[in-house]
């Protein structure tokens, strides 16, 4: 299973949309979501629970694969 940035940054490419877009579908501020694409839900700011359902609405994706993929184990520093 994908990490939510990879899950984000593929949804967003196939669809053409970028962060811009994305945070007016959401109402999620446009940095919020830049943030979850290049880090995912690892990084410094972590999606709500609420984020994660509205991204999923907005990308038309089944609302276990965004939550799945915000679970998925960050991976290990080099």
């Amino acid at each position: 299973m994908a990490d939510l940035s990879q899950l984000l940054q593929q949804t967003m490419r196939r669809r053409h949309l970028n962060a811009q877009a994305l945070a007016a579908r959401t109402g999620i501020r446009t940095p919020r979501i830049r943030v979850f694409a290049e880090d995912g839900a690892h990084g410094p700011v972590r999606p709500t629970e609420e984020e994660l359902v509205e991204l999923a609405e907005a990308l038309a994706l089944p609302l276990l694969d965004v939550q799945e993929a915000a679970r998925t184990a960050a991976p290990a520093p080099a």
